[in-house]
């Protein structure tokens, strides 16, 4: 499991194991490989970062979370929605184990940008 930890994000173990009361959201994510490691974009456009779990165990980089309205006040009617508001989660597959990785991660124009630099 990722030793990293910073205020903006949370790495929860058991997060994983609850079942979503609702559909899921799938963001997409690109992922690319470096001499350094690895680089994962994930697709978060209106996700706060407090909203957001980050995990890493065996081969796998799981990401979880939840996108929220929190511009419309009560009593407003929707005319039109095509935004998905609910919980998300993303799990990827690496080619070997990726425990052990130093885990760094920020926000960038909507995406959420992760990268897992092997251990020296």
């Amino acid at each position: 499991m990722a030793k990293s930890f910073n205020r903006h994000f949370q790495f929860l173990g058991s997060s994983k194991h609850v079942k979503p009361s609702g559909p899921l959201w799938l963001p997409a994510a690109d992922v690319y490989q470096t001499e350094e490691g690895w680089i994962v974009k994930v697709e978060l456009a209106g996700v706060a970062a407090e909203d957001v779990e980050i995990e890493v165990q065996g081969n796998q980089l799981y990401i979880a979370g939840c996108r929220k309205d929190k511009s419309c006040a009560a009593g407003v009617s929707y005319h039109q929605m095509e935004i998905t508001y609910s919980r998300f989660e993303k799990s990827l597959a690496f080619p070997a184990s990726i425990d052990g990785v130093q885990v760094d991660h920020m926000f960038e124009n909507g995406l959420l940008i992760i990268r897992l630099k092997k251990a020296k």
